[in-house]
């Protein structure tokens, strides 16, 4: 089945791979402690601060839904509508789980080898749970709708008891909290090469063990995407302006506030952790919610952008959504080599601003070398690899955190 791409989805997934680069950065350097951003210290310079308000008000758990939706919608547009059961749903349901197979098994030699904090195999797993999906009426998929908007309204409020747990820790707790990040930062900056690949390991194999409270979130995510392709909100913005804007205006009122909130919490928990770690808890409840809320305003200000403004928007990004899962991955290769021990290890020595300032370098190499990558190219090298392992095109299948 052949797929039509769309200038802008393939916009939104480049702007959300640079999004996720900008959240990720901190667990190359800091480890998956507590405190995703290091203990900056009440004398930190101002730069150092900005960046840790603005990545948690405006990235952090704003991306890796748009991903989620995204892989959603790819898996509705590679599937098609309504389907009568047969040999021609049978087939596409196949070659779907081939591709995530594939998905599955690169996630894992992602997340032990580069990035523990990989999310191609957690998108690979609630995947095998979707593509029994493809081909149901709208009706039907509303019904599975219900039951993950249950689960997950369950696993919220398991989620508020370990949010008042973490609210009530002693300062011994966090003292040990402290220490603890100090090592992994220690190992991830400055340790050996087999080091780095324990401490890795063991963080990424927690991660996976923590996914079973983040499924039910993803699951919703991919059903989402499923609807705005099959409703036509995502193919079609223009007929939907007026949903759209409805989506922008929740995000402006309810998400930007309270991810402002989010910002000064993770900020003050970073310059303080014994006076900020209860607060930070809290609010990073709340924008369980609100960064997801915040993120739809991201995708619906993309679909009301008037066309200079999106075809603008597209010269710098598009090509880098074509290519997301190379760029993805490059990203983490990257980040290993800059910024760990087993590399230059910038993480080091660098301050706060200046690992989002290596950010933005990887981001513009990434801009001019995809954009001459798809010159001459239909897919970005991974995405070809994909292709030819699965027989199909991977082209809206990339997701990332």
């Amino acid at each position: 089945m052949k797929v039509v791409r769309s200038a802008r989805i393939d916009t939104l997934r480049g702007i959300a791979v640079f999004g996720i680069l900008l959240v990720n950065v901190w667990g190359f350097t800091y480890g998956s402690g507590l405190s995703r951003y290091g203990l900056l210290g009440e004398h930190a310079a101002l730069a150092d601060k900005l960046v840790v308000f603005l990545v948690a008000a405006f990235a952090e758990q704003k991306f890796y839904p748009i991903f989620a939706f995204l892989f959603g919608a790819s898996f509705a547009l590679q599937t098609g509508g309504r389907r009568a059961p047969g040999a021609q749903l049978d087939r596409i349901k196949m070659t779907y789980r081939r591709r995530l197979i594939w998905l599955l098994g690169c996630g894992l030699l992602h997340g032990t080898l580069l990035w523990f904090g990989d999310i191609l195999t957690v998108y690979a797993v609630c995947g095998f749970w979707l593509v029994p999906q493809a081909g149901r009426r709208l009706a039907d998929i509303a019904v599975s709708l219900r039951w993950v908007v249950a689960l997950n309204v369950a696993v919220t409020l398991f989620m508020a008891h370990i949010t008042y747990e973490l609210m009530t820790l002693t300062p011994d707790a966090i003292a040990w909290g402290m220490g603890d990040g100090a090592r992994a930062h220690a190992v991830y900056s400055q340790g050996t090469l087999m080091a780095i690949a324990h401490e890795r390991l063991a963080d990424f194999w927690s991660n996976l063990a923590n996914a079973v409270f983040f499924l039910p979130k993803v699951a919703l995510l991919f059903l989402m995407g499923v609807f705005s392709v099959r409703l036509g909100w995502l193919t079609h913005p223009q007929r939907h302006r007026a949903l759209w804007r409805k989506v922008l205006l929740a995000a402006l009122w309810v998400g930007v506030p309270v991810n402002l909130w989010w910002g000064w919490a993770a900020l003050r928990d970073a310059l303080d952790p014994m006076a900020g770690a209860p607060v930070a808890a809290l609010v990073s409840m709340l924008v369980e919610v609100a960064g997801p809320l915040l993120a739809a305003g991201y995708v619906a200000a993309l679909m009301c952008a008037s066309g200079p403004v999106a075809a603008a928007l597209a010269q710098w990004f598009e090509a880098v959504g074509r290519m997301a899962l190379t760029n993805y991955l490059v990203q983490s290769l990257l980040c290993n080599l800059l910024l760990q021990g087993a590399g230059l290890g910038l993480g080091a020595t660098l301050s706060h601003g200046a690992l989002v300032g290596v950010c933005v370098l990887i981001m513009i190499v990434q801009v001019l070398l995809s954009r001459r990558w798809m010159r001459f190219h239909r897919h970005g090298p991974v995405e070809a690899l994909w292709r030819r392992f699965t027989g199909s095109s991977p082209e809206h299948g990339m997701a990332g955190r």
